[in-house]
């Protein structure tokens, strides 16, 4: 889920006076297309006063007849929070395909002796697997993480046992160069870098790039707090200040701070001898550091002695835009050397589908997965496993998929970034297109049902929208989305997004605003 405390200064080309907003309601009241009662509908749903403060898009069209049914503000740019993802990932079903797996693997340019004992580093190499987890795949209703979130790990090392590995003279390296080293985004905000929702990018991905802290109140008031993390509880620094208070003396007040390029935690505050407890997924800060540490741990743990120190390889962004010296200065022609060998894979581990995993991103809004898509598309169809190879990329595609170039910017693959923007016009563009594809039926389940699971599992029960509407949910603070599909009480198939910038309801009734705009769209009276 994406959520920012920042404002974006981006939208200050919008003038939000209720002027500017009156004549948005003249156009709707102008336009030829679209039954009346609709239109009456939509605007009384938004001429509610704090409504009325935001700026609102909305774009509907008949997948049946191709006509727009209702439109308002279609054509003008919006940051679209995690609707963002719905690009994203519709390039990945197009470009990379359904079926694509990745492959971690544990490797070496050694040689295993018959004593057990590799003469050289042992490197453990990601290649952007987002499911290095716990987690229950394929994604049934809601997140299940019933295995070992480090299972995968464990594996890797019960491989090597098997070969019989017993003593390592070299390292242990956590080798993330498939992508280049950029954990964030452009135009994210530096308080969500320590969450969930923020978490580094890597091509090795553990557990989703977080532990898990868990609190509960300890036996007797005026106590610490009782604090555990997994995985890997050795990767922190922890500085534990909460105390218990009195039963009834509640809410429990708790804060946390990791300062950038720290692995020391902070937390303090209080929480009642009533309380029931909770946990929080902090993001950790480099995903291959860790997967370093915690592999030598598992190996140390199985009777390996380990006779290097513990380190990474990352591809820095440098590194992708300079040319090879030796190329130059051969001229590029070929050489008599012999080839390099190459690497002796001990052990490896491989993926479900991707297909498994878009359907986690659209359907519970997981940033880290949808930026490590950006990144395959990079890798895999453009010039680098950068941000910036799968802009180009996500680009071409769009352009491919009729959508104007002039519709959209975008600086990641999540819609965590406020410099993002599109028009309503350009996401139903996107959504009719996906539509005529021959993995269309795919894309569509990946998202949302209303009332049934994901990001929708609570919003519109009881409602006429209930079942009938598959749509993706975007969030930041002051930025609200629902885009996706939707069949009508008469069965009409429709395409629809709806979009608010800059207003200032509390996050309920936004949401209720919206869901009331899709209910009028599906009673289709």
């Amino acid at each position: 889920m994406c959520r920012f405390r920042y404002y974006a200064g981006v939208w200050l080309v919008f003038v939000l006076l209720s002027p500017a907003f009156a004549a948005s309601h003249k156009k709707i009241a102008s336009k030829p297309e679209g039954p009346r009662k609709l239109d009456h509908d939509i605007e009384q749903v938004l001429s509610d006063p704090e409504a009325a403060r935001g700026f609102w898009g909305i774009y509907a069209v008949s997948l049946d007849s191709g006509k727009p049914i209702f439109r308002l503000n279609q054509d003008k740019l919006f940051t679209p929070a995690s609707d963002a993802k719905l690009f994203t990932t519709a390039a990945v079903f197009a470009l990379i395909g359904p079926d694509y797996r990745f492959k971690t693997t544990v490797e070496t340019v050694g040689t295993l002796d018959k004593h057990g004992r590799l003469g050289a580093d042992l490197v453990v190499v990601g290649r952007g697997d987002p499911n290095l987890s716990g987690r229950t795949l394929p994604y049934n209703l809601h997140t299940e993480r019933r295995a070992p979130s480090i299972q995968v790990l464990q594996q890797l090392a019960d491989q090597l046992m098997l070969h019989g590995l017993k003593y390592v003279d070299g390292d242990i390296v956590a080798d993330d160069s498939f992508f280049v080293f950029e954990r964030y985004g452009e135009g994210w905000s530096q308080d969500d870098l320590a969450r969930e929702w923020g978490a580094p990018v890597s091509a090795l991905t553990v557990n989703d790039n977080v532990i898990f802290v868990n609190l509960m109140p300890a036996d007797h008031p005026g106590e610490r707090a009782f604090l555990s993390i997994t995985p890997f509880a050795e990767y922190y620094k922890v500085d534990n200040r909460v105390m218990t208070t009195p039963q009834g003396t509640g809410p429990r007040t708790v804060s946390i701070n990791r300062e950038p390029g720290s692995n020391q935690l902070t937390f303090w505050g209080n929480i009642p001898q009533d309380d029931s407890g909770f946990s929080e997924a902090l993001a950790i800060e480099d995903p291959a550091d860790f997967t370093a540490r915690l592999f030598r741990q598992l190996l140390e743990e199985r009777g390996v002695t380990i006779y290097g120190r513990t380190r990474t390889h990352h591809t820095e962004l440098a590194s992708t835009q300079t040319f090879s010296v030796t190329s130059i200065a051969s001229g590029g022609g070929s050489s008599t050397r012999p080839a390099i060998p190459g690497p002796l894979v001990l052990a490896s581990y491989e993926s479900q589908p991707v297909a498994q995993d878009l359907r986690v991103i659209n359907k519970v809004s997981q940033n880290l997965h949808a930026e490590l898509m950006l990144r395959l598309l990079g890798k895999e169809k453009g010039t680098s496993g950068s941000i910036a190879g799968g802009l180009e990329v996500l680009r071409g595609f769009l352009v491919t998929a009729g959508i104007k170039p002039d519709q959209f910017v975008f600086f990641d693959g999540s819609g965590l970034s406020r410099e993002d923007l599109v028009t309503p016009e350009a996401i139903v563009t996107l959504l009719r297109y996906c539509r005529q594809q021959p993995w269309g039926k795919q894309y569509e389940d990946t998202l949302p049902v209303a009332a049934v699971d994901g990001s929708l599992a609570e919003r519109f029960r009881n409602t006429p929208a209930a079942g009938k509407v598959r749509a993706k949910t975007g969030s930041l603070s002051h930025v609200y989305s629902l885009s996706g599909y939707a069949t009508t009480q008469k069965g009409e198939h429709l395409a629809f997004a709806i979009m608010t910038n800059n207003g200032n309801m509390p996050t309920k009734k936004t949401l209720d605003t919206i869901d009331r705009i899709v209910e009028s769209l599906v009673e289709d009276k």
